[in-house]
Formats: structure tokens, sequence, C-alpha cells
């Protein structure tokens, strides 16, 4: 049986209880979660005032999710470059970029997942290719909103671009190695210092 296109409303009541007007039932956040996950959408309307907070839902789940044992994915240091948007003049562009991202990750997973299986059978090759990729169409998305950004024929405003290691391929995966190993050290030093507080 096809899944309907339009989502199934959710609304919340005064006593937090959701209730799923598809089905006639009360949910939970764990059923939503559950929804999302086998490719059915939802919105949920506040049940007194009509509202619309689909966002603080959803919000809600990742916060659940997160905290179980073995289910992190969110790294500290997104959630605080994240945090750190709130309020800044680039706020605007993080939703875009970060829902552009996440699409182009969901389009290829299945690529994803047979370099996973492919590891040891040249998996890391192809996973460079695919980060290389990455990283230039984020580069030309952001050429857009930079004033004098990188042109299409290789130059800069009005003269012609140096090349730099980082703009090479193999400059970028060794760029890219170096922040992944950077960013491992400032992970396992938060880890400590957490550790010595407790």
């Amino acid at each position: 049986m096809a899944k309907s296109e339009a989502p199934v409303i959710i609304k919340k009541y005064a006593n937090r209880r959701l209730y799923n007007t598809g089905t006639s039932t009360y949910v939970t956040l764990e059923d939503l979660a559950g929804m999302l996950k086998s490719g059915e959408d939802f919105v949920v309307y506040d049940a007194k005032t009509g509202e619309d907070i689909t966002r603080s839902v959803l919000t809600q789940i990742i916060f659940e999710q997160e905290g179980k044992q073995g289910q992190n994915l969110l790294p500290i240091t997104f959630l605080r470059q994240l945090i750190r948007f709130y309020g800044d003049s680039m706020q605007m562009l993080v939703p875009r970029y970060l829902e552009s991202s996440l699409d182009l990750f969901s389009r290829e997973q299945s690529k994803f997942r047979e370099m996973t299986q492919a590891w040891g059978v040249g998996g890391f090759g192809t996973m460079e290719d695919q980060v290389r990729r990455n990283m230039e169409m984020f580069q030309r998305a952001f050429t857009m909103f930079t004033p004098f950004g990188r042109r299409e024929d290789g130059t800069e405003g009005d003269k012609p671009a140096e090349k730099t290691e980082t703009q090479t391929g193999a400059g970028e995966i060794d760029t890219l190695r170096r922040q992944l190993e950077d960013m491992q050290k400032r992970l396992e030093r938060l880890s400590e210092a957490d550790k010595d507080k407790a």
C-alpha cells in the first residue's frame, strides 16, 4: 500500500501528549522517530493555538536520540560550531548549507555503504574522491556569497588565482587529514578535561 504524500498531522496537547490524527492514537517521541525512519513525514500542531511546532518536536526527538548510549550522531565540535552561528551574520546560510550537505549524503548513502563494506579493498580511495568532489561543490557554493570569490575560470576578482596546495586534489586530502587529526586531538583533550572535572 502506497504511503500518502501529505504528512501525517500530529496534535500536541497541554498535558504534552502527542495525538496522531491519522491513526487516532496517542504516540511518543520514539514512535515519531520510527515514523521518520520508515519514510513517513509528519507535522505537529499545538492543539490549543494551532501553531506549527514541528521544529521543536523534531529537536526533542534528536535530543532523546543523542541521549541514548551509543546513538550519538552529532560531534561535540559540530554542536559548538553550530551554537556559535546563532546570531552570527552567517546564520542564514547555515540551514541551506546543512540541508544541501545532508541531501547529497542521503542521495549518495548507498555508495557510502558500499565503500564502508569495501573499506579494505580500495574503499579509502573512493572515499577520498567523494570527499574531494564534496569540497569542490561546497567551495563553489560559498564563493557565491563572497564579493571576491573564486570564479570558474580560476581567477579571483581581477587577478589570476594562485595555485595553492589546498587547490590540488592531493593537497586537499592532506589538509583534510590534518584537520581530522587536529579535531581528534581536541576531542581527546576535552574528554580528558571532562574526566578531570568528574
